[in-house]
């Protein structure tokens, strides 16, 4: 990658994005009953080993630093909603940038009753695309449960490879758990869109 390449992400205006069936937009202050209702879900939040929101004051803090982040520069998060419906069914976006590094941890969540219809690869593949050919990153991180079956499907469907596994370096709740790092670069993708 030549000296002079700089990662410079302009989040301004916000870049909206579209697919076939999905819209994928700021998240706003009106998302925040939504959003409360997510990141509540038992479900949802199995495997992101992290409490859940004790009020819905707690996502409007949120939602605020999630804008000033992404007015920053430092991050961008997008609402995952349905095309002809604003309503947010999950979120999906890059945070942890380590802009000299050309790198970014990518994360994502939706409500159960949109799992398994590839509404989520579907956004990931457009945030992916955004994030190598806009952002100019080099490579994409994502931090997992390593018994998140179900987003390792995800990951290794979009060419995300297993980097390692850390033993025991998060506690939570009284526990000390694993964490399995995947990561895909950024000529993988594009040999995977040609």
């Amino acid at each position: 990658m030549p000296e002079e390449m700089i990662l410079i992400p302009d989040f301004h205006p916000f870049p909206e994005l579209q697919t076939e069936r999905l819209v994928l937009r700021k998240i706003e202050l009106s998302d925040a009953p939504s959003l409360y209702k997510l990141r509540a879900d038992d479900h949802v939040i199995k495997y992101l080993d992290r409490a859940k929101p004790d009020s819905i004051d707690e996502i409007y803090s949120l939602i605020k630093t999630i804008q000033e982040e992404t007015n920053r520069n430092n991050s961008v998060n997008w609402a995952i909603t349905i095309k002809g419906d604003t309503r947010l069914i999950g979120t999906i976006g890059f945070w942890r940038m380590q802009k000299e590094h050309f790198r970014a941890e990518l994360g994502y969540m939706l409500f159960p009753e949109f799992e398994g219809k590839g509404l989520m690869h579907e956004a990931l593949a457009i945030v992916l695309g955004y994030g190598f050919k806009k952002m100019n990153l080099h490579s994409v991180e994502a931090n997992c449960n390593p018994n998140n079956n179900r987003s390792i499907k995800l990951l290794e469907k979009n060419n995300f490879i297993r980097e390692g596994l850390f033993k025991e370096n998060y506690y939570y709740k009284g526990k000390f758990l694993d964490s399995a790092i995947y990561s895909l670069l950024s000529w993988k993708f594009s040999d995977q869109n040609k």
